[in-house]
């Protein structure tokens, strides 16, 4: 029974945003052992792997992987405590240096939930627009706008 390179494909992009280069790996390496005889051509063709690396993943589950091999790709909560962090320093230097409004702005950030978080660092940019001494601090708050997207 001949498997059309499409299912593969579809297989292969349904599961990409959600796997780290490793899973990918393990998966085109099991795909291709699931075909059988000339699954590492087939797979590499739907998806774009490496033939290399396709047998390399294959060659990985022949020797077994165990649970303790499998190594964290990001440490739990990434994204979020790091925004909620550069806010809360943000609130301290607003306070040091006398800023007020920021300061109340930044207030409480880390029991908010994301869309008020996100509200807070737009607020916290257009006051910042209207103080164009406080360029520097302007700046940490922008990188953490830049970053919204990973709030959950």
């Amino acid at each position: 029974m001949a498997i059309p390179v499409t299912l593969i494909r579809a297989k292969f992009l349904a599961l990409k945003p959600v796997m780290d280069e490793r899973l990918a790996r393990l998966w085109a390496g099991a795909e291709a052992e699931a075909i059988g005889a000339g699954g590492i051509t087939l797979v590499a063709a739907a998806t774009g792997m490496s033939r290399t690396t396709i047998r390399a993943g294959r060659d990985e589950l022949r020797k077994g992987v165990a649970a303790c091999d499998v190594v964290r790709v990001r440490r739990a909560g990434a994204g979020r405590p790091a925004i909620e962090k550069r806010l809360i320093q943000a609130r301290a230097t607003a306070e040091q240096q006398g800023w007020t409004e920021m300061a109340k702005l930044l207030a409480g950030v880390e029991k908010k939930p994301a869309a008020e978080i996100a509200k807070t660092v737009i607020a916290a940019l257009d006051w910042l627009q209207r103080q164009p001494e406080l360029r520097a601090f302007a700046v940490q708050i922008e990188m953490v706008a830049l970053n919204l997207k990973n709030l959950k």
